[in-house]
């Protein structure tokens, strides 16, 4: 069973990211992916592992130390890391692909950690944004300017792509696992 990571915020949102979520977790699961998330009860995060659940799978917890108080109690696996930068790595090391979903600083975190590990060839997953209601056009236009004026070594998309859509997303990360 592959596994998607998700990188998502903790916090209550608007309808229409809710919405997206939903079906980004019904979607995993009818493509035959297991969820590996942040592990928290709370917001997007409860969001997804609910969806997952509900379309019968697999939720993989990765929390912190600093936040063992707000996990998912019935999560099919919690694992407990001691600090951020274990937390990532074991994210990283369960996932066979990851998808941004809106989120804050945190999120931005995460993913920037991720997208450095390829930059540097440290693995070859894919990466995508769910960029519902253009959250990140910002964060898209930036990655087009940081290419423009030189400060990106590879072509955007072979670092990271940005789904419109749940079913987007899907697509893009069946495509990119095909082979693998």
């Amino acid at each position: 069973m592959k596994t998607i990571c998700i990188f998502c915020a903790a916090n209550e949102v608007e309808k229409k990211y809710v919405e997206d979520t939903n079906e980004l977790g019904a979607l995993m699961v009818k493509n035959g992916y297991s969820l590996v998330w942040g592990g928290s009860n709370k917001g997007l995060m409860k969001v997804i592992a609910d969806a997952v659940q509900n379309a019968g799978g697999k939720v993989i917890g990765i929390t912190m130390e600093l936040l063992k108080n707000t996990r998912r109690m019935n999560a099919d696996e919690m694992i407990i890391a001691k600090d951020l930068p274990e937390r990532k790595q074991l994210l990283l090391k369960r996932a066979d692909a990851i998808v941004l979903l809106v989120g804050g600083i945190g999120s931005l975190d995460e993913i920037t950690e991720i997208l450095e590990h390829k930059k540097h060839n440290l693995h070859n997953k894919p990466i995508v944004v769910l960029n519902t209601d253009d959250f990140y056009g910002g964060l898209k236009a930036q990655f087009i300017r940081m290419k423009q004026d030189g400060f990106l070594t590879k072509e955007i998309n072979e670092l990271i792509y940005f789904a419109a859509t749940p079913q987007d997303a899907l697509n893009y990360i069946n495509t990119a696992l095909k082979d693998k």
